[in-house]
């Protein structure tokens, strides 16, 4: 297992892609430290399948992250992954909700990246991996903040790959397309209702229209790339934007 030894924080990690993430590292002997949001008896039960802590943390404050990375303790690999999203045009989109998806989407990155970088540059290894979004390479309507945070996500990784090219840290992006997850699925009936349409049109010609193949990402898809990112033959793979969506961007 050639994680073993590792420390790995992943941060939106009690369900969807984050937690599919978690349990790939773990596959592999990493120790892991879940964050994210859950009922008790969830946090609970996956704490004990993953033999991981779990530091809850308010994001949306530089605060909060501070007190995330400081619960923490120093990590070996720092995965970026809770987000949130908004759907509204630009001239009616609430102000409230454009500053809480940059600060969750993108700022949060840069505070617990900063904190993280010291020790891994120190031990000289380090995987730094943000899951960005087919939306950090094309855009759609309405999703103005998101589409700037992930945008805005891809270049401070190339960034800091940049900047920690010669230390035996990476950076990757990892760009999802439709993942299928509970969120997805829960959103099928609604808008069934919404747009008189059955379910497998909502799938084909509503979520999937964009992805070539007409098949969802899965979770344990992105996880699996996730940790070949941390294996020892991607050393040399940093400061890229790693798209599973199906074909989406190549369009």
């Amino acid at each position: 297992m050639f994680l073993s030894g590792k420390r790995a924080l992943v941060t939106g990690s009690t369900s969807g892609i984050g937690l599919a993430i978690a349990r790939a590292f773990r596959a592999e002997g990493a120790e892991i430290i879940l964050n994210g949001f859950g009922d008790d008896s969830t946090i609970a039960s996956l704490r004990a399948e993953l033999a991981a802590d779990h530091v809850n943390a308010d994001l949306l404050t530089v605060a909060g992250c501070e007190d995330l990375m400081h619960k923490a303790g120093p990590v070996d690999i720092l995965v970026n992954n809770a987000g949130m999203q908004h759907v509204a045009p630009v001239d009616d989109f609430p102000v409230e909700k454009w500053d809480a998806i940059i600060a969750l989407n993108l700022t949060a990155a840069f505070h617990t990246v900063r904190l993280a970088v010291p020790f891994m540059r120190k031990q000289g290894w380090g995987r730094i991996i943000n899951t960005a979004s087919a939306h950090s390479k094309t855009a759609s309507p309405f999703k103005s903040a998101y589409n700037a945070a992930k945008h805005g996500l891809d270049g401070f990784t190339k960034t800091i790959a940049l900047e920690l090219a010669q230390t035996g840290v990476t950076a990757n992006c990892i760009s999802p397309g439709y993942v299928w997850t509970s969120l997805i699925e829960s959103q099928i009936p609604d808008t069934m209702k919404a747009r008189g349409l059955t379910r497998d049109q909502v799938i084909n010609d509503v979520l999937l229209a964009k992805q070539p193949t007409k098949k969802f990402v899965q979770p344990d898809e992105v996880g699996a790339l996730a940790a070949f990112l941390c294996r020892p033959e991607a050393g040399n793979v940093t400061g890229a934007n790693w798209s599973i969506d199906g074909g989406w961007t190549a369009e």
